[in-house]
């Protein structure tokens, strides 16, 4: 997290805008908030310093098999355009525009978004959104996905869409709402 100059998290971050990579932070800090800091920025495992280098192997390999065991077909970019309203998303340039206006989003972002409108209309649980989205599995009191979709709720609105609507349903997850804005 304390790199000498430059910031960890800005790190991740643009890790994360140009491609899913796994991601363990290993840091000297280890407090409770700087834990939790790390994860809802993105990373997959936080691991402050002094370890065991016994544990970071089997994190390591936790982790890689997650990220490889996720078989979703929305994984791969979409070839077509996909889109509502004033929405466009090209899955081979991995490119949103709203508007004909681009839109930046993380590429966690970008994968919820797509998977959201290749199932328009279908409710997709938590879970299935953040093993698509970040590749792990949902752990217990992991709200990763409902900050990722709150920030691409709010980078839509700012940017303008409209068309369609990206609902919470208490209980079961999210859909994309078409003809809602």
């Amino acid at each position: 997290v304390g790199l000498p100059g430059i910031d960890g998290f800005a790190t991740l971050e643009r890790i994360r805008q140009e491609r899913f990579l796994p991601v363990i932070m290993l840091t000297a800090r280890g407090e409770e908030r700087d834990r939790i800091a790390g994860l809802i920025a993105g990373a997959d495992d936080y691991l402050p310093k002094p370890f065991n280098p016994l544990e970071l192997a089997a994190r390591i390999r936790a982790i890689l098999k997650r990220s490889t065991s996720v078989t979703s077909p929305t994984l791969a970019p979409n070839p077509q355009p996909l889109g509502y309203g004033n929405l466009v998303l090209h899955g081979k340039r991995r490119e949103v525009l709203v508007d004909q206006q681009p839109v930046t989003l993380t590429a966690a972002e970008l994968r919820i978004l797509e998977v959201l409108l290749e199932r328009a209309g279908e409710v997709l649980t938590r879970a299935e959104l953040t093993e698509i989205a970040v590749g792990r599995s949902l752990e217990v009191y992991d709200r990763s996905i409902d900050t990722l979709v709150s920030k691409l709720r709010r980078k839509l609105a700012a940017a303008g869409a409209r068309g369609a609507e990206i609902r919470g349903l208490r209980g079961h997850g999210y859909v994309l709402d078409i003809g809602r804005s």
